[in-house]
């Protein structure tokens, strides 16, 4: 096991100790407003979503005091999907896969620090959305580069999970734009922030017990990742069609 492993494994199991303390904090105590509000996931429950606002409450407020804007952080958003990109050109899949989740937690602060500072605009949101498609493609370029040469599985799964991700973005803002809101499906946006973090954080210490080539089980995760993006695109199209349908039938 190198020492990157190692150092990531460290950090990951700080944070997980995390939880017990959160489980007795947390106690008795009403969920975050903004968890409430979201519909609950395949992969991720209330209780882990809930987990983590907590942990990320005590900078949230402070951001706020200091009045610091969303936009610093939809930047950051898309600059650690880029960085994510470079270490998986680097080989350094630990590196990405932490960039990738400090990318995510820039996501959450964005949006929460400016409906926190009253300050929730069409200009934000479009901003937000917009860069998040930026470093999910900055990370799967870098992850295209990674696995070349690679057998046509991995380059497929690369492509597949690219285009998926962007057909389940695109699903949901065409539908908002038309009047239908869908958020459903299997494989939303932290969904497959928190597979591809995990899969580039371990992929080393379990293809090498395995006795796997390096990089299997992080393809193997993207190629499900894709998968399950695709359903969810799907998914989301029979949803918005069937509801436009219906609209035009009883109009």
């Amino acid at each position: 096991m190198t020492t990157t492993d190692l150092l990531s494994l460290a950090i990951a199991a700080i944070v997980l100790l995390t939880m017990p303390v959160y489980a007795v904090r947390a106690r008795g105590r009403p969920l975050d407003a903004e968890v409430a509000r979201r519909p609950k996931t395949f992969l991720i429950g209330y209780w882990a979503r809930d987990w983590v606002m907590w942990m990320i409450s005590p900078l949230e407020r402070g951001f706020v005091r200091i009045g610091i804007s969303p936009d610093v952080f939809n930047l950051l958003g898309a600059a650690f999907g880029l960085a994510a990109g470079i270490a998986y050109v680097a080989r350094a899949l630990p590196l990405a896969g932490w960039l990738i989740l400090l990318g995510g937690v820039s996501d959450i602060f964005d949006g929460r620090i400016a409906r926190a500072r009253g300050i929730a605009s069409a200009h934000g949101a479009f901003f937000d959305s917009t860069l998040d498609r930026f470093a999910e493609t900055f990370a799967f370029i870098g992850l295209a580069l990674y696995v070349m040469p690679a057998p046509a599985w991995q380059t497929f799964a690369v492509a597949l999970a690219l285009g998926s991700s962007l057909l389940v973005s695109y699903t949901r803002a065409r539908g908002e734009s038309l009047g239908v809101e869908c958020k459903g499906g299997v494989m939303q946006r932290a969904e497959r922030l928190v597979l591809l973090a995990l899969a580039s954080l371990l992929d080393g210490v379990i293809t090498r017990r395995a006795g796997w080539a390096p990089g299997s089980l992080l393809a193997g995760t993207v190629l499900v990742l894709g998968l399950g993006a695709f359903g969810t695109a799907v998914y989301r199209t029979v949803f918005i069609t069937r509801a436009l349908l219906h609209r035009n039938d009883t109009t």
